[in-house]
């Protein structure tokens, strides 16, 4: 019978890396798609994000306009100043 040798410590190392890095990008996807999401179903979490992040609307937009929803940023323009008026 074959003697059992101890595996080197830099596979379990790997092997734990690869495990971690698995599940962080497991829950960075669902965090983004969860605000991915809030933004196309919440036109006021839109309008807090164009307050307080208005880069990562305009990504949004940019995303809609490929994928083919051209009308969304006209129309949050056009409800929020809507809004501004009857304030």
């Amino acid at each position: 019978m074959l003697p059992k040798t101890p595996k080197p410590a830099i596979w379990r190392f790997i092997k734990g890396s690869a495990k971690t890095l698995f599940v962080l990008e497991a829950v960075c996807f669902a965090a983004s798609y969860g605000v991915y999401y809030r933004m196309n179903t919440n036109r006021e979490f839109r309008q807090h994000i164009n307050e307080n992040y208005p880069f990562l609307l305009d990504y949004y937009y940019k995303i809609g306009e490929i994928v083919g929803d051209s009308k969304a940023r006209q129309t949050d323009a056009n409800y929020w100043s809507a809004l501004k008026k009857s304030d």
